[in-house]
């Protein structure tokens, strides 16, 4: 690639999952930081790149026509990697099998983490202990078995260091933050270490962790991220 793309970030484990592969494509990029405390996913600019209004997105202008804008962070990495030729393989059933973690960690671990770590960080306190905060708890648990399970007599979740690793990895990152330990799960706590030791995951995460309040969101910056209806 010799245009840079736009990349729009904040920094969370959704935002790291594609900084961490930008950093592992070395390819060019802008950032773009979108405050989301102060609602900067909402601006109608922002809303045409990304219609969930969530970040990340990116925009590719090293393309023949038009920019090409992607969101959603399956997409994105899918979208990255083919085009690229790197972090996923050539062979049909590694590929299937990239796209299925891809999807599991979509449609099962980020979801049932960010569930779970809403219950944990943000839900007033007669809510935490709660039945809602259990499920997901459990929920996030019983995801980290699923990867305990998968990386048995492997050191990736698709053999070689791929996308899917990016993927999953960001939740498993801040498991201990989010009050869960992961001493049942040694194949993950491994995992997680192997793919920590990587200078550009080290880039990845450290990307904008200057931008990032270190108090507690104001009320006007909750009713901001979890008042939206």
């Amino acid at each position: 690639m010799t245009k840079p793309l736009d990349f729009y970030y904040w920094p969370t484990p959704n935002g790291w999952k594609i900084s961490i592969l930008l950093e592992e494509l070395g390819i060019p990029y802008s950032t773009h930081m979108l405050h989301i405390g102060k609602g900067e996913q909402f601006t109608p600019e922002f809303l045409a790149i990304s219609p969930n209004n969530r970040m990340p997105a990116i925009v590719d202008h090293d393309v023949t026509g038009d920019p090409v804008s992607v969101f959603e962070s399956g997409a994105i990495m899918w979208y990255l990697a083919e085009k690229t030729g790197q972090f996923l393989s050539e062979d049909p059933v590694k590929r299937k099998e990239t796209l299925e973690w891809l999807f599991w960690q979509t449609g099962n671990q980020g979801p049932m983490a960010g569930q779970h770590s809403h219950f944990h960080n943000y839900a007033p306190d007669s809510e935490k202990g709660g039945y809602a905060a259990k499920r997901y708890a459990g929920e996030y648990t019983r995801c980290l078995g699923v990867l305990e399970r998968r990386l048995e007599g492997r050191d990736y979740i698709v053999d070689d260091y791929s996308i899917a690793d990016m993927m999953c990895w960001p939740w498993v990152l801040i498991g201990k933050a989010m009050g869960l330990s992961l001493d049942e799960f040694p194949n993950v706590i491994a995992w997680r270490a192997r793919v920590k030791d990587r200078p550009a995951v080290q880039r990845g995460v450290s990307l904008g962790k200057d931008k990032r309040p270190s108090r507690p969101h104001t009320d006007a910056e909750r009713k901001i991220l979890f008042g939206q209806k």
